[in-house]
């Protein structure tokens, strides 16, 4: 099981995260656009500077919903199901569900009966700050994108 720390950075026009390894290496660098229509994320390699994935929200949609791409690929939707009490998302492109707890802090990501991963948002930290715990390291980018649409669409500003 892998390991990704995401941390809010807290002096910034945008939202705007530093992400590390299980050992604190800066792994990936994440920034939301200033000007967008409906919040776009992107995804930077600290290491290279690329980009290697983004989120943006659909505007014209009921509930949230975000396009995913990875590495300039659109992988497909990430979307908020209507639910009264625990937070429920869909992940089309890779046939996963995530159901959250009622307080919005942890959710777990599933593929049938098998866990993906666990999200867990960290108490008492200035700023946002989230422990990604991830069963197999090939999902590490779409597991990180998982919980940014998650982060946007829970505790953005514009809800």
């Amino acid at each position: 099981m892998s390991n990704l720390i995401i941390k809010q950075r807290i002096f910034s026009w945008t939202d705007s995260y530093d992400v590390y390894d299980g050992n604190y290496t800066p792994r990936y660098f994440v920034r939301a656009d200033l000007f967008s229509i409906g919040k776009t994320i992107r995804i930077f390699d600290k290491a290279t500077g690329e980009e290697v994935g983004m989120i943006h929200q659909k505007v014209l949609a009921l509930l949230k919903e975000y396009e995913v791409y990875l590495y300039g690929e659109y992988m497909g939707n990430i979307s908020k199901r209507l639910s009264l009490f625990i937070p429920k998302y869909d992940v089309d492109y890779k046939n996963w569900y995530l159901e959250g707890d009622f307080f919005n802090w942890d959710f777990e990501i599933r593929e049938g009966s098998d866990l993906v991963a666990l999200i867990s948002k960290k108490l008492l930290t200035i700023g946002d700050s989230y422990v990604l715990q991830i069963a197999d390291s090939r999902n590490e980018l779409p597991v990180l994108l998982v919980a940014l649409a998650i982060d946007a669409a829970h505790w953005s500003d514009d809800n």
